[in-house]
This record gives structure tokens, C-alpha cells and sequence, in this order.
């Protein structure tokens, strides 16, 4: 209620302002920029009201420092015509002198806070400082402290309640100098607002380039009252004015615009939380939002705890577009979810508050779920990393057996040979040699059960077919495929078989075949003996396959599916 009472109050000093200085102008019109004309009171009373207008409703709407300098900046519109003869009245006579020039930086400092709420780089910082110490004290103050009226035969003039001492050379210095810094700060100021224009969101563009335009306007018209020393109404000073309402009058109409997409923001608010009641799969969050923001390529991601990564919502690794614009969803100080779009698109701070307050409990399954996914896929990959170091290690062993302590038994067993060839009578040379074969069998057996060659060069039809020569119970072979598949995939889907093969108490089927994207391993015997069913489960789990055990007449059959992403 407090808001709404300071907005009236000043709405009503507003028009109250107004009026009086259209009023005293139309009875004195020779120094007045408005006139006895009706374009100059459109111009006069439309500018001003528009800002004041705009400025309190923006307040209201939202406490920042926006709205209230709109406000300002429309009072001080008015103030112009106070720094005039005919205004009658000491004190105002008085605010006019000091305050006449003050329209142009509060509408600089509006439009640098217009998007972020404060004033983003020093070169702007250093702008707006030289925008109110040129226009509110060398053109104002100052001059104000050392202009006598009298002595400077204006003797229609109300009384300088702030003059301390006459000094007209004095005043004409001031006001000089700061004409000329008029114009650079006021050329410099509409270039930085110029090129916050490509990058500002749609509904921003319309006030930011207005402004840059009024602002250039202003560097104008201070450049034209440089051979007169002050701004007079003169006929070019006039035109400039009138175009400087103008813009000024759009720039009202184009923050009146940012509410009226702000409407339609929320009426689309509205409708996606009617949407999210029925909990989108994940992605469809993401769609949604697309929708409301109006970027079909926008990009939805969740931070990990464990630094800069971004997840999808299925908790994949997220990488945003590149040359897209990053907005964060932040909530209780903490970073809820991050928007790639494209830039610009969400200039409008309300706009992501009202689109982040209404998606919140969505936000957060699909970011829990997320998360959560996203572990998951850190576990698989993890397990994946020890099963492949695993496959590495006994590849490994399974060539150094071979390359390395197989052949010196083998070569030992050829000089046990020979010497057996020259010493035919020793016994223990026949026993010895006897030994070693078996040991050289039983060292290829544990070489072949670390990881067979064939599986490696051949594949892994090659590598069942071998198994089953090889295996201690009958195994009837059915189709096998004749492709090969990642090393990894082979692995696992050997091991299967391998295992099945070692556990089967009979006659053991196998059938490998490969439909779409899955290798489909099945087996089937009378029962398994001993069989780590968990093992298996931990092996396929590790490359996103699946186990399966049925019973039925009398026979088991284990069944395993692995993504082969043919």
C-alpha cells in the first residue's frame, strides 16, 4: 500500500507539473520551447506523462531502480521550461536553473539499468558520472550559484534563491564547458546504448533504440546552443525538442510493449503449468519450455555437484549450442538449471523469474531424476572401464603364457627328447618327459580359459565353435553369427557361453544371433551347477546388456542380450 500511495502522490505532482508549465507557457510563449502550438503541448505533456506514467507502473510491477528513474526523468522533461522568465516564482525559477538539463542522464541511467538492474562496465560507469556533472552542475549548479539576474538586466526575472555572488563571465564559462561535454558524453552514451541493441532481447530493442536515438538527438541539440552559449528555444533548437519527445514517446510505448509480452508470458505460464500437473517424460520439460520462450532449439541442462557439468534430462552429458546465450535458474542462491537460447531471448529478468517459479516442482523431479540417471551412467561406464582393464590383463597373461613360459616348456621338452634319443636306458628321462607334456597341456588349457586367441582373431563364432570341441559336456551348436563385433561385446557374450559351458550338468544348446540392434545369446541344458549368475549380471550390465533364466520341461534356459548397435 505504501507503493501505491508514493505512486499517486507523484502521478499527482506529475500533472500538477505539467499543467503549470503548460499553462505559463501559453501566456508567455517568447522563450518557451512549447509554444502556443498543439504539437508543442502534445509534445510537452505527452513525453513527460508517458515517462512518469511508465516509469511508476514499472515500479510497481517491480521495486528496482528502472521505474523510479523513468518517473524522474519525466518530472525533470518539464523542468526545461522552468529555466524561464515568465515562470513567476522564485523556487521555481530556482529548481529550473539547477535542474533544466537533468532529463537526458536519468533517461541514461534508466536504459543502463533496463536489463541487469545496475550499470554492467566501467566505460558506462564512467559515462553516466560525466552525464550528471555536466548537466546538473556546469549547466546548472554552478552557473545557478554566479547568475544574478538583475545585474544581467532581466528585470522580469524571479529572484536566484541560490545565488551567492554575480558573475556572469563566470556563468557563461560554465555553461560553455559544459556544452561541450555535452556533446561528447551524450554521442559517447548513444553509441554504448546503441550497442546493447543487437544483444538485448526483442521486447528490449525498441526502448534501447529509441533512447540511443533521443541520446544522439541530444548531443545535437547541445551542439547547435554552442554559438549561444546556453539552450535557447530557438527555431533548430525546437525541431530537436520536438524530436526528442518523440522518442521519448516511443520509448514509453516500447516498456508499455515489454508488459504486454510479459501478459502473454504468463498467460503461457499459465498454460504450461497445466502441462507439467501431468508430468512430462523426460525431455518433455525441455519442449515445453522451448514452446513458452518461443526458441524451439533451446537447450535445457542440470549442474552436477562435481563442478561445470551439464546433464540432459536423461543424465547425459550436455553440451550447450555453440553461440548460445546461457541464462542460469537460480533459486535460494543455488543454480536449479541452466537455458542455452539464443541470445538475447531472455533479456526480460521477470520473465525467467515467472517461467522458473512456475516450472519449480518440475524442475526439480526431472533435475533429481537427472541426477540420478546421470550416476547411473558414471556407475555403467565405470564398470565398463574395470571389465575392459580385466579383458586388457588377461589378454595379457594369456600372451606371456604363451610367448614366454609355454615355449621354454616346450623347448625344455624337445632337449628331454633328445637326451632320452642318446640315453634310451633312463627311465626317469620317459617319466620326466611325460610330466612336462601334461604340464605344457594344462598351461595351454589355463592360457586358452584366461582369453583364447581365436576369440581375438577369429571372432566370436569361431570361438564357440572351438569351445564346443573342446568342452567336457556335448554342446549342440545352432546358427552363430558370422560378423564380428566389438572386442568388448565378444568378451562378454564368450563369457556367457564359457561359463554355461563349465556349469551345464548335460547337453548344453547354444544359439547366438544378432536381430536389429541386440546379440541375443541363448542357452540351454538340464540344470547349471555352480553357475555366478551375479557375475554375468555384472558383466552385461557393464556394456547396458540384460540376464534372463527361465524354467520349463525340465531344462533351463539362460538367455542374453547385449546392445551390438547394428
Amino acid at each position: 500500500m505504501a507503493r501505491w500511495a508514493i505512486a499517486l502522490a507523484v502521478s499527482g505532482v506529475g500533472l500538477a507539473v505539467g499543467l503549470v508549465s503548460l499553462g505559463v507557457a501559453r501566456d508567455d510563449p517568447g522563450y518557451w520551447f512549447t509554444g502556443r502550438s498543439a504539437l508543442g503541448a502534445v509534445a510537452l505533456l505527452g513525453a513527460g506523462w508517458a515517462l512518469i506514467g511508465c516509469g511508476l507502473v514499472a515500479w510497481l510491477r517491480r521495486p528496482a531502480a528502472f521505474g523510479p528513474l523513468l518517473a524522474a526523468a519525466g518530472l525533470a522533461w518539464f523542468l526545461l521550461e522552468w529555466n524561464n522568465p515568465g515562470i513567476g516564482s522564485p523556487v521555481a525559477f530556482t529548481i529550473g536553473l539547477c535542474l533544466y538539463a537533468a532529463c537526458a542522464p536519468l533517461v541514461l541511467h534508466a536504459l543502463l539499468v533496463s536489463a541487469g538492474g545496475r550499470v554492467r562496465s566501467l566505460p558506462e560507469r564512467a559515462v553516466l558520472a560525466l552525464a550528471y556533472g555536466t548537466n546538473v552542475l556546469l549547466l546548472g549548479v554552478l552557473p545557478a550559484l554566479v547568475f544574478d539576474p538583475r545585474a544581467e538586466a532581466c528585470g522580469e526575472c524571479p529572484r536566484n534563491l541560490l545565488l551567492v555572488e554575480g558573475d556572469a563571465e563566470l556563468a557563461s564559462d560554465f555553461r560553455t564547458f559544459g556544452l561541450w561535454l555535452g556533446v561528447a558524453w551524450a554521442a559517447a552514451a548513444a553509441v554504448l546504448v546503441g550497442r546493447r541493441v543487437p544483444r538485448s532481447s526483442l521486447a528490449g530493442r525498441p526502448v534501447l533504440g529509441a533512447g540511443a536515438a533521443y541520446l544522439a538527438l541530444a548531443a545535437a541539440w547541445f551542439a547547435v546552443s554552442l554559438d549561444g552559449g546556453f539552450l535557447a528555444a530557438g527555431t533548430t533548437e525546437r525541431r530537436l525538442w520536438l524530436g526528442q519527445a518523440a522518442l521519448l514517446a516511443l520509448l514509453s510505448l516500447g516498456v508499455a510493449w515489454t508488459w504486454v509480452r510479459a501478459r502473454r508470458a504468463r498467460a503461457a505460464v499459465a498454460a504450461l503449468v497445466v502441462d507439467l500437473a501431468q508430468s512430462p517424460p523426460p525431455g518433455g520439460l525441455r519442449d515445453l519450455l522451448a514452446g513458452v520462450v518461443g526458441d524451439p532449439g533451446l537447450a535445457l541442462g542440470y549442474p552436477l555437484d562435481d563442478g561445470g557439468r551439464l546433464v540432459d534430462a536423461r543424465g547425459r552429458l550436455l553440451e550447450l549450442p555453440a553461440g548460445a546465450e546461457r541464462t542460469a535458474l537460480v533459486r535460494d542462491g543455488l543454480v536449479v538449471a541452466v537455458l542455452g537460447h539464443r541470445p538475447g531471448l531472455l533479456g526480460d529478468a521477470q520473465l525467467v523469474e515467472e517461467v522458473a517459479g512456475s516450472a519449480r516442482l518440475a524442475l526439480d523431479n526431472e533435475r533429481l531424476q537427472a541426477e540420478v540417471r546421470a550416476r547411473l551412467e558414471d556407475l555403467r561406464a565405470s564398470r565398463a572401464r574395470i571389465v575392459e582393464a580385466g579383458d586388457a590383463e588377461r589378454k595379457r597373461l594369456e600372451r606371456d603364457l604363451h610367448d614366454g613360459a609355454q615355449q621354454r616348456l616346450v623347448a625344455l621338452s624337445l632337449s628331454l627328447r633328445l637326451l632320452r634319443s642318446q640315453q634310451p636306458e633312463l627311465a626317469v628321462l620317459e617319466r620326466a618327459d611325460a610330466e612336462l607334456r601334461s604340464a605344457i597341456e594344462e598351461l595351454r588349457d589355463l592360457a586358452h580359459g584366461l582369453y583364447p586367441a581365436v576369440l581375438a582373431d577369429e571372432g566370436l563364432g569361431a570361438a564357440v565353435e572351438a569351445l564346443a570341441e573342446e568342452s567336457r559336456v556335448p554342446v549342440r551348436v545352432g546358427a552363430l553369427p558370422g560378423e564380428r563385433f566389438a572386442p568388448a561385446l565378444e568378451s562378454a557374450a564368450y563369457t556367457v557361453v564359457a561359463e554355461s559351458a563349465r556349469a551345464a550338468t548335460g547337453g548344453l544348446v547354444v544359439r547366438v544371433g544378432c536381430t536389429g540392434p541386440t546379440l541375443a545369446v541363448e542357452l540351454e541344458a538340464p540344470g547349471f551347477d555352480g553357475l555366478d549368475l551375479v557375475a554375468l549380471e555384472d558383466r552385461l550390465g557393464s556394456l547396458d546388456g540384460r540376464l534372463a533364466v527361465s524354467n520349463g520341461d525340465g531344462r533351463v534356459t539362460i538367455r542374453a542380450e547385449l546392445p551390438c548397435g547394428s
